[in-house]
């Protein structure tokens, strides 16, 4: 029996979006991956906090989700006491899914700032880094690092919210269920 891939995509996904979907649909088919987590992030230190709640940032990934049995969820990161380092949660999926092999999928901007990282040598020992390749961003080649091959798609969380914010039409950058609630909502107002 062979050991489960885990995909591990973790984001502020405020909201998520298509591109979101790209990558995991991609990183499924190029990796041979058995599942994809979705891991919203909480508070962080190196980032500006999400807009949207993160009660509400997890019922839009369900809804952009939906269909798909190989996609999951996974809210350890919002809980209360969440470290946010991406260390602590591979180590935790370790201890919950014993011997799965797990990829961590990072776009090539996050890549560069690897080494940044909190304990980045341990993050690399508990996961397989996958990295989706990103137009102006050399990739050097090294020993380990997994490339996900997929088209560019010029589509950013902020944008959406400013669209959302001018009452303009949001679907062709999110799924259908995630612009109406959206809009239901008002979150981006």
């Amino acid at each position: 029996m062979s050991l489960a891939a885990i995909g591990i995509l973790g984001g502020t996904f405020d909201p998520v979006h298509n591109a979101h979907l790209a990558m995991a649909r991609a990183a499924l088919e190029h990796l041979k991956l058995d599942q994809v987590l979705f891991i919203p992030t909480g508070t962080t230190r190196y980032r500006n906090p999400a807009l949207a709640s993160g009660e509400h940032r997890v019922a839009m990934l369900q809804l952009g989700l939906q269909g798909n049995a190989k996609y999951r969820v996974d809210e350890r990161e919002l809980q209360p006491g969440a470290s946010g380092y991406t260390v602590d949660t591979l180590k935790a999926l370790h201890a919950e899914r014993g011997d799965a092999q797990l990829y961590l999928l990072i776009g090539a901007d996050q890549y560069a700032k690897l080494a940044s990282w909190h304990r980045p040598e341990e993050v690399k020992r508990l996961a397989k880094i996958a990295v989706f390749e990103r137009p102006g961003i050399d990739l050097k080649d090294e020993d380990g690092v997994e490339r996900i091959p997929m088209p560019a798609m010029p589509i950013s969380a902020s944008e959406i919210r400013e669209r959302a914010k001018r009452g303009e039409d949001l679907s062709r950058l999110v799924p259908p269920a995630v612009a109406n609630y959206i809009a239901r909502h008002r979150l981006y107002p």
